[in-house]
Parts: C-alpha cells; sequence; structure tokens
C-alpha cells in the first residue's frame, strides 16, 4: 500500500477556534459505511498478508539455525554425540560455549545439510510471494474504497451547493467556496490515499509482530515494549503542538484562494486603478501567513520520524544485548534471536509511520472539518410535501401577481421592505426605480423565491407562491441579470441553456434575431458554432447581453424579469430590444428594474422604491406631473445628461 511520502502542503493563517480532530475524524470515517463490504474482504486480505510476513521471519531464522548446526557439527569431532561434545567442552572449561551450543540442534562430523535449508528457503519465498500478492489485492481494494468515498463526497458537495440559500453565497467569499469543494476534497483523498492503507497494514502489523514476540520470548517482547509508552507520549505531544497548524494552514488556504480569484477575475480593474501594488500586498500577506503556518505546521509533525526512529534504534540496542546474552546461556537459539532482531525492526517500523502519518492525517481531518462546515451549513426552506410541481406556461398561466403586506428583512433587527402591497395585472409591464438599496432587486428574488418573505404572502395567479416548488415556478419565469454570465462552449449552446427541452437551430437563431443578436454573431469566424470561454473572450460586454437577452427569449417565459437588462448596450441597440421587449411581454407580466428612465416610458406602471417601500406609482407623464420623487429623479438625470453635452 501507498506509504506516507511527503507532498507539498499549503500552511494557513490564524484559525477562530480548534477544530474537533475526534468528531470530525469519526464522521470521516463514517463516510465509508456504504463500502463495508469491500472493507471486510481489504481487511481479510491485509490480515492474511501481515500473518504471512510476521511468519517469515522465524522461516528464516530456521534457516540460520540449519546452517549453523552445520558449521557447529562440521568441526565437531565425528563419532560422537552432541551430548558428548558438550561434557568436553565443559570439561575444558568452556561452560559458556557449551550452554551456548546447548541451543543449537547440530550432529557432530555433519555439515551444513542444503536440501534442508534450500526448502526453507523456498518456503520463505513462497510465504514472502503471497504475502506480497495479498497486499496488492488488499491495495486494490483501498484504492477503490477511497475513490468511491471521495467521489460520494463531491456528490453531496455539489447536492449541497444547489439547496443552500442565496443568503449562504451572498456572505461566503466565492474563491473561498471553490476552495472546499476543490481544494480541500483533493487533500481529503490524498490523505486517504496515503495513509488509510497503511495505517491498517502498520496496526495489523503491530499485533502480528507483538504476538510473535512473545511466543518467540516474553522477557525480549517485554524489552521491546520499554520503549512503547515514550513513543506514545512523544506522538501525542508533537500531534496536539501541530494540529492547530494544520487548521489554520487550510482556512487560509482559501482565503489565499479567494483573493487569487477576485484579483483575477477583476484583473482590468486592478489596473486600470493602478492598484496592482495593493492587490499584491495584499497577496503576499496571505502568502506569509500561509508559509509561516505552513512551516509550523510541517515542522512540529516533522519532527516525529527523527524522535521515532531515535527510540526505535534504542528499542534495537536493547533488544540486541538481551537477545546475545539469552544466545549466550542458551535459552534461545541464534536463529530465534535473529528472528526476533527482525520482529523488533518490523514493531518499530509500524509504529514510527504512524506517528509519521500524522501530519497527514491531521491535514486531511482538517479538511474533512471543512467539508462538514459547508455540508451542515443552513439550506433553503424545502418545498412543501404538496407543493405544486408542474412548471407554469403561458397557456395556463395569466401572470397576476399580488402582494400582500410583504415584509422582508436580510438581517432579523434590520427591516428593508415592511408592509409593501403591490398588484400587477396579467400582461402589465412593471417598471421598478430608485436609488440603490431601495430594494429593487430585493423585490424580485423574493418573487423568485431566492428568498422567502419574512411577513406576508405574494400570490402569483391567485396561487401563494409559497405553495409552488421552486424549480415549476422559476421555469416559468425569464430573467436577464446587468451581470452577464456564460460558459464555456458555442454561441448557440450559450443561447439554448434557456430552453426546458430540446430547440432547434432554427429556434435558436429566431430568438437571437428577436434580441438582435443574430447580425453581430454571423460576423463571428464560425457563426453561432464560435466557441467563448467562461469569460466572454472576444465577445464585448453588450454582445454577451444580448446572449443572454436571447436566451430568455427562448425560455418562452409566463413572467420576464429584466435587471438593468440593457445597461451594456449601445443606445440604438437598446431602442431595437426595447421593441424585441414589447412584443415577447405581450400577454405576459414584466418586471424591469431601471437606473435609466428614458428607457422605461413606455411602461405600464412605473413603481418608485425608497427604502423598500413604494413612495409612488403611477405612467411616466402622470408621475411627471406629480412632481414627486419620480420627477426629482428625472430631473436629476435630465440635467446630468444636458452637463456631460456640455
Amino acid at each position: 500500500m501507498s506509504g506516507p511520502g511527503g507532498r507539498m502542503m499549503a500552511g494557513g493563517a490564524p484559525a477562530e477556534r480548534s477544530m474537533d480532530f475526534k468528531g470530525s475524524g469519526k464522521r470521516l470515517m463514517r463516510r465509508f459505511a456504504p463500502e463495508r463490504v469491500t472493507l471486510w474482504w481489504m481487511l481479510a486480505a491485509c490480515v492474511l498478508s501481515v500473518a504471512l510476513s510476521v511468519v517469515g521471519p522465524m522461516i528464516l531464522g530456521r534457516a540460520t539455525d540449519l546452517v549453523f548446526a552445520g558449521v557447529v557439527g562440521r568441526q565437531a569431532r565425528d563419532g560422537g554425540s552432541k551430548a558428548q561434545v558438550l561434557d568436553g567442552l565443559r570439561e575444558k572449561g568452556d561452560d559458556g560455549l557449551a550452554d551456548m551450543l546447548s541451543g543449537v540442534g547440530f550432529t557432530p562430523g555433519q555439515g551444513i545439510d542444503f536440501g534442508a535449508v534450500g526448502d526453507v528457503l523456498l518456503i520463505a519465498l513462497a510465504v514472502y510471494v503471497g504475502a506480497g500478492l495479498l497486499m496488492l489485492v488488499a491495495t486494490r481494494l483501498s484504492i477503490r474504497v477511497i475513490n468511491r468515498t471521495v467521489f460520494r463526497m463531491r456528490e453531496d458537495v455539489q447536492a449541497k451547493l444547489s439547496r443552500l440559500p442565496l443568503r449562504y453565497f451572498d456572505q461566503q467569499k466565492r474563491g473561498e467556496v471553490l476552495s472546499r469543494a476543490t481544494n480541500d476534497i483533493d487533500n481529503i483523498s490524498q490523505t486517504m490515499q496515503q495513509t488509510m492503507g497503511q495505517l491498517i497494514n502498520s496496526l495489523l502489523t503491530i499485533v502480528g509482530v507483538l504476538a510473535m514476540m512473545f511466543w518467540v520470548s516474553p522477557l525480549l517482547a517485554l524489552v521491546a515494549l520499554v520503549t512503547v509508552p515514550l513513543s506514545v507520549v512523544v506522538a501525542a505531544k508533537v500531534g496536539k503542538r501541530s494540529q492547530p497548524q494544520f487548521v489554520r494552514q487550510w482556512k487560509t488556504t482559501g482565503k489565499l484562494n479567494a483573493h487569487i480569484e477576485e484579483m483575477y477575475s477583476g484583473h482590468a480593474l486592478v489596473k486600470v486603478f493602478g492598484r496592482q501594488d495593493e492587490s499584491a500586498a495584499a497577496f503576499r500577506e496571505q502568502n506569509d501567513a500561509l508559509y509561516e503556518a505552513g512551516f509550523r505546521a510541517q515542522f512540529n509533525s516533522g519532527i516525529m520520524q527523527p524522535l521515532m526512529f531515535f527510540l526505535s534504534n534504542i528499542n534495537y540496542v536493547l533488544v540486541a544485548v538481551v537477545g546475545g546474552l539469552r544466545v549466550a546461556s542458551g535459552s534461545l537459539s541464534i536463529g530465534d534471536v535473529q528472528a526476533f532482531i527482525q520482529y523488533s525492526r518490523q514493531f518499530s517500523m509500524p509504529l514510527t509511520q504512524v506517528a509519521s502519518m500524522a501530519n497527514l492525517v491531521q491535514s486531511g481531518v482538517a479538511s474533512a472539518e471543512r467539508i462538514f462546515e459547508l455540508l451542515d451549513a443552513e439550506e433553503q426552506e424545502p418545498d412543501a410535501a404538496d407543493a405544486r410541481c408542474s412548471p407554469l406556461a403561458p397557456s395556463e398561466a395569466r401572470g397576476r401577481v399580488v402582494l400582500e403586506k410583504v415584509s422582508f428583512r436580510y438581517e432579523p433587527d434590520t427591516p428593508l421592505i415592511e408592509d409593501l402591497s403591490l398588484t400587477v395585472e396579467p400582461g402589465q409591464t412593471v417598471a421598478i426605480v430608485g436609488p440603490t438599496g431601495a430594494g429593487k432587486t430585493t423585490l424580485v428574488n423574493l418573487l423568485m423565491r431566492f428568498y422567502e418573505v419574512t411577513g406576508g404572502r405574494i400570490l402569483l395567479d391567485g396561487v401563494d407562491v409559497a405553495t409552488v416548488a421552486r424549480d415549476a415556478l422559476r421555469s416559468g419565469i425569464g430573467m436577464v441579470l446587468q451581470d452577464t454570465w456564460l460558459f464555456g462552449g458555442t454561441i448557440a449552446d450559450n443561447i439554448a441553456y434557456g430552453a426546458s427541452r430540446e430547440v432547434t437551430r432554427e429556434e435558436i437563431e429566431e430568438a437571437a434575431r428577436a434580441a438582435h443578436a443574430d447580425r453581430f454573431v454571423r460576423t463571428l469566424p464560425d457563426g453561432y458554432d464560435t466557441v467563448i470561454d467562461d469569460e466572454g473572450a472576444g465577445v464585448s460586454a453588450g454582445e454577451k447581453q444580448l446572449v443572454t437577452i436571447a436566451r430568455a427569449f427562448l425560455s418562452d417565459p409566463v413572467i420576464l424579469v429584466l435587471d438593468e437588462a440593457t445597461s451594456s448596450v449601445d443606445t440604438r441597440t437598446e431602442v431595437l430590444i426595447q421593441k424585441a421587449m414589447a412584443r415577447l411581454a405581450h400577454g405576459r407580466t414584466s418586471f424591469v428594474i431601471a437606473h435609466r428612465l428614458s428607457t422605461i416610458r413606455d411602461a405600464d406602471v412605473i413603481l418608485v422604491m425608497e427604502n423598500g417601500a413604494i413612495v409612488e406609482q403611477g405612467t411616466h407623464d402622470g408621475l411627471l406631473t406629480s412632481g414627486g420623487a419620480y420627477a426629482r429623479l428625472y430631473a436629476a438625470q435630465f440635467a446630468q445628461a444636458v452637463a456631460e453635452v456640455d
């Protein structure tokens, strides 16, 4: 099985709290429950492999005894017995040599029995080959178990992200979330690959070798165990010092990734505003924290192995000295001592391996805790069991929207919208205007149930939207945001993304023509088959906006929501889009959030919002005549436009 090889690990910044190593470790182990059958087979292969491995030294010790007996027998006089040879040595005063040879099964005058030695070596070879093959099987099963478990963990994270409310993503940096979904899961996978199999093998080896040591010589076994308590103390002390550093490491890894992602996504703005130095300084600060925590974590955990090697060498010396004395007294054979020394090494090595794996295990469990924090995050409220799940369709829905005393607040003690009532008749185009932070986009998010109202209710064709499944509700709403979003693929694929069914090329092109995107698409090298990346390289901001509008056209929505959808297009194109929107909005309810008031002159109803409340509503001409908030906004924009012309 793969050993605990070293790898470059990232560091971290000070953590807010110590991680629950024991709890997170147990929870990580429970993730392997679906693979219990394969785990049992892996464990059986490990047990058999270790059993054969620990028998090997005894077999080799038997070969050593045969060789030594042959050497002694060849040097002894022929014709006598072993007892006579030993008596002769004692008569000469060589009592020590006689005691030592008393434990050797030699025959005077008979040399090395190479046939017997060969048979023993063949048995040893077969035992070690069998142990190796069984370990290969165990390794393969271990890899399968780990990869399946990580596969399910990735699926759980992906599913969790789809169930999290918009509030979660508003409060988290995108790079931090990505770091958990990629770096932390990869770290768990690598940690388990490098430690799980080796850890099981090491623990079984410790048990098996310990049993053989007591079987060979209880006294030597007790001598070998003298250093074990000291090893446990060293491992506990070092682990306690290094654990907080590994917790810090992955937290700052997420922060550093978030910073890099932000700087990369906004690299143009960074350069435009000359913030390269500040960005580099922030990076250096995070990188320094990463280096510091990484160095401390690796240093603290790195001293584990040399300390364990030192204790292992002490153990080896004690066993060699006591074993030599036992051989000299005739209590043990040379082969037994040789086997015991091998067992001593086999006993010390897994202890060292287990201790040296501590840094990897601590790092992996630290990443697991971050994954579990994500998996434990509060989800959006599930749809009611009796919620309507069938998609909305223009043939079924009229698009009448009613808000009855709706209240909402992002924070419990900070009200945003209070007792808001509104009725939008089917087919009406409703424009929502007001200063930044007035609650315009929030109102639309409530309609689409990205957030849930804290009071009142929203009715769609007389049905409370809270009783409609989110997917069914949103399937009937087309939305175009100010911030465009394209994915890596062709222009045609990006437009077709808005459809809930398979669409033809003709339908895609028709939607593009309706959004006035067809003209620029045909100027691209491959037309609708032009491949763009997720950043929309090679396509201007206005052209990307046209693609997203075409996507909304193709969705054939019951309700159309435009959140500053024409902010990135030129004035002429905007006029054309307004006409296209008018055709699309025929018979459908449309909500238009706009800052440029000139674009909403023809809206059926204009809502003016301030501080989460509708302060005015009416038509463009009527609101101008009343001389209220809308008239002031319009006058301010008109004055600004005149100033810009001057």
